[in-house]
């Protein structure tokens, strides 16, 4: 295959993918730029892909972010690659210090009292995780399903973290709209200038190759005169008169 690796990667460099690419951060994040710079498409409707991308990127949507970031940017007519380029603004160490953040956010927000330790948060998502578990196995069995972790994750984790995400969230995304619209209209220029560079040169090169070749040509006579002197190739001495004594 062509795009096939040479060397396969094993389950724990997926895993550490995840969490830190092989280039960094910052590498991963010049190629995003880069390739949202290149879409062939306006910069308001690239522009408009980023602030979808980069705002469902900062919820609370597992699994879905790529669904919404389509979702929203078909609403809003913006990029839909450019929107799903967007969603990769979230990474595994900046998002627990987001997440904090938004949820104590959310908490004030709501009017919950509830403390927000390492160890609550912690304790919620092993009651959420054990709700669905059994009652993942209580549709093949007799057991009751129960919610009350689910429920208490809920009220207390995952509705204040959206609510406290998506104020910061549409700022940082207006922020983002309004830093790539002057980029790719400064790339999209900067190409088009370096194309009409290249277009320019590549015309002068052929007058010079058309001149050249004009200069150095045989030149042919007329067919005319071909035409009324048709013995003219001839050998001189077969058609010269004879010679008197």
């Amino acid at each position: 295959m062509v795009f096939k690796r040479r060397d396969r990667r094993g389950w724990l460099a997926w895993v550490r993918e995840m969490f830190y690419p092989t280039g960094g951060f910052r590498r991963a994040t010049r190629y995003v730029i880069h390739r949202m710079r290149r879409l062939p498409d306006r910069p308001h409707r690239i522009a408009r892909g980023v602030f979808a991308g980069s705002l469902i990127g900062f919820l609370p949507l597992p699994g879905l972010q790529f669904l919404g970031a389509w979702g929203l940017a078909w609403v809003m007519r913006g990029n839909v690659l450019a929107a799903l380029l967007a969603t990769f603004n979230s990474n595994p160490i900046t998002t627990p210090f987001f997440a904090v953040g938004a949820i104590t956010l959310g908490h004030w927000m709501l009017g919950i009292d509830t403390p927000l330790t390492a160890e609550a948060i912690g304790e919620g998502f092993a009651r959420a995780g054990g709700d669905l578990w059994h009652n993942f196995l209580a549709l093949f069995g007799p057991a009751h399903m129960h919610w009350d972790g689910l429920s208490q994750f809920w009220s207390d984790i995952y509705l204040p973290y959206f609510i406290g995400a998506l104020g910061p969230g549409i700022l940082l995304s207006l922020i983002f709209y309004y830093i790539t619209i002057p980029l790719v209209e400064a790339y999209q220029k900067a190409r088009v200038a370096k194309f009409k560079e290249r277009s320019d040169k590549r015309l002068l090169l052929r007058e010079k190759l058309a001149a050249l070749a004009l200069r150095g040509e045989p030149r042919k006579e007329p067919a005319e005169t071909a035409a009324k002197d048709p013995v003219r190739d001839t050998k001189q001495g077969d058609d010269a008169p004879p010679s008197t004594p």
